[in-house]
């Protein structure tokens, strides 16, 4: 993977983050977008627009790649590339996570 791909990603915003967990395992767009609803009990939605958009870009940067196309309807899945940045990132926001709980711990317990 290419360091500049690791700088353009991390950190990842949370709809990219969402979207490459959701492309773990083939899927289309609308899969990807009710994935990302459901497993975020709603609080991450996403428009088509924003989500073709971002689809365009990482395939682009090979983060993904279009495994089948029918009717229109293409379907995606996430790249070695994509997997180790999303393994980075995962490990990023879990030591951002941990570090606040321990100095909420100290602080306001």
């Amino acid at each position: 993977m290419e360091e500049k791909l690791r700088k353009k990603y991390c950190p990842m915003t949370e709809t990219i983050f969402y979207t490459l967990l959701a492309l773990l395992e083939p899927n289309h767009g609308y899969g990807i977008m009710k994935f990302v609803r459901e497993l975020t009990n709603e609080r991450v939605k996403m428009g088509t627009g924003t989500l073709y958009t971002m689809l365009g870009r990482l395939t682009g940067d090979k983060m993904i790649r279009v495994v089948s196309e029918e009717d229109g309807r293409k379907t995606y899945q996430i790249t070695e590339d994509g997997k180790s940045l999303l393994l980075i990132e995962q490990k990023r926001l879990q030591e951002q996570c941990e570090n606040g709980e321990k100095i909420l711990r100290e602080k306001c317990v």
